[in-house]
Protein backbone atom coordinates (compact mmCIF):
# COMPACT_ATOMS: atom_id res chain seq x y z
CA UNK A 1 0.00 0.00 0.00
CA UNK A 2 1.56 3.98 -1.57
CA UNK A 3 1.89 5.90 1.44
CA UNK A 4 0.32 9.48 1.27
CA UNK A 5 2.34 12.11 0.94
CA UNK A 6 2.60 15.02 3.59
CA UNK A 7 0.57 17.20 0.90
CA UNK A 8 -2.43 14.70 0.57
CA UNK A 9 -2.91 14.67 4.04
CA UNK A 10 -2.73 18.19 4.71
CA UNK A 11 -5.30 18.48 1.50
CA UNK A 12 -7.42 15.78 3.31
CA UNK A 13 -7.60 17.82 6.60
CA UNK A 14 -8.08 21.17 5.44
CA UNK A 15 -11.16 19.62 3.37
CA UNK A 16 -12.05 17.86 6.78
CA UNK A 17 -11.69 21.18 7.79
CA UNK A 18 -13.99 23.02 5.32
CA UNK A 19 -16.40 20.38 5.92
CA UNK A 20 -16.75 20.66 9.95
CA UNK A 21 -17.00 24.88 9.27
CA UNK A 22 -20.17 24.17 6.61
CA UNK A 23 -21.52 21.94 9.35
CA UNK A 24 -20.85 24.70 12.27
CA UNK A 25 -22.34 27.23 10.13
CA UNK A 26 -25.64 25.39 9.44
CA UNK A 27 -26.11 25.04 12.92
CA UNK A 28 -25.47 28.35 13.96
CA UNK A 29 -27.99 28.84 11.53
CA UNK A 30 -30.65 26.45 12.66
CA UNK A 31 -29.97 27.42 16.22
CA UNK A 32 -30.56 31.69 15.47
CA UNK A 33 -33.54 30.30 13.33
CA UNK A 34 -34.90 28.61 16.99
CA UNK A 35 -34.38 31.16 19.08
CA UNK A 36 -35.95 33.72 16.52
CA UNK A 37 -39.03 31.50 16.81
CA UNK A 38 -39.09 31.72 20.30
CA UNK A 39 -39.02 35.10 20.40
CA UNK A 40 -42.05 35.57 18.28
CA UNK A 41 -43.90 33.32 20.31
CA UNK A 42 -43.18 35.08 23.16
CA UNK A 43 -43.89 38.30 21.61
CA UNK A 44 -47.03 36.57 20.21
CA UNK A 45 -47.95 35.52 23.33
CA UNK A 46 -47.47 38.57 25.40
CA UNK A 47 -49.44 40.06 23.10
CA UNK A 48 -52.24 37.92 23.53
CA UNK A 49 -52.24 38.63 27.14
CA UNK A 50 -52.26 42.26 26.96
CA UNK A 51 -55.01 42.17 24.90
CA UNK A 52 -56.95 39.56 27.29
CA UNK A 53 -56.03 42.08 30.03
CA UNK A 54 -58.10 45.06 28.24
CA UNK A 55 -60.99 42.97 27.32
CA UNK A 56 -60.59 43.66 23.12
CA UNK A 57 -58.03 43.53 20.92
CA UNK A 58 -55.19 46.35 20.49
CA UNK A 59 -55.29 49.21 18.12
CA UNK A 60 -52.00 50.71 16.57
CA UNK A 61 -52.21 53.62 19.16
CA UNK A 62 -52.11 50.96 22.00
CA UNK A 63 -48.31 50.38 21.28
CA UNK A 64 -47.76 54.04 22.18
CA UNK A 65 -49.68 54.43 25.36
CA UNK A 66 -48.45 50.88 26.42
CA UNK A 67 -44.85 51.78 25.96
CA UNK A 68 -45.75 55.16 27.29
CA UNK A 69 -47.21 53.52 30.61
CA UNK A 70 -44.37 50.85 30.86
CA UNK A 71 -41.64 53.95 30.92
CA UNK A 72 -43.59 55.72 33.48
CA UNK A 73 -43.99 52.53 35.83
CA UNK A 74 -39.88 52.52 35.30
CA UNK A 75 -39.49 56.02 35.74
CA UNK A 76 -41.64 56.26 39.38
CA UNK A 77 -40.15 53.54 40.94
CA UNK A 78 -38.86 50.19 38.53
CA UNK A 79 -42.49 49.04 39.26
CA UNK A 80 -42.97 46.99 36.26
CA UNK A 81 -39.64 45.61 36.32
CA UNK A 82 -39.55 44.58 39.78
CA UNK A 83 -42.88 43.04 39.04
CA UNK A 84 -41.65 41.09 36.21
CA UNK A 85 -38.59 40.19 38.24
CA UNK A 86 -41.07 38.58 41.09
CA UNK A 87 -40.02 41.52 43.43
CA UNK A 88 -42.74 42.86 45.51
CA UNK A 89 -43.50 46.29 46.04
CA UNK A 90 -43.59 48.61 48.97
CA UNK A 91 -47.86 48.40 48.75
CA UNK A 92 -48.34 44.78 48.17
CA UNK A 93 -45.97 44.34 51.09
CA UNK A 94 -47.82 46.56 53.51
CA UNK A 95 -51.09 45.00 52.12
CA UNK A 96 -49.76 41.39 53.20
CA UNK A 97 -48.86 42.19 56.74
Amino acid sequence: MAQRTYDERIDELRKKQEQLKAQERDLMKRQSADERKKRTRRLIELGGIVESVLGRPTVDEDKVRFMNFLKRQETNGNFFTKAMNGKETMSENKSDG
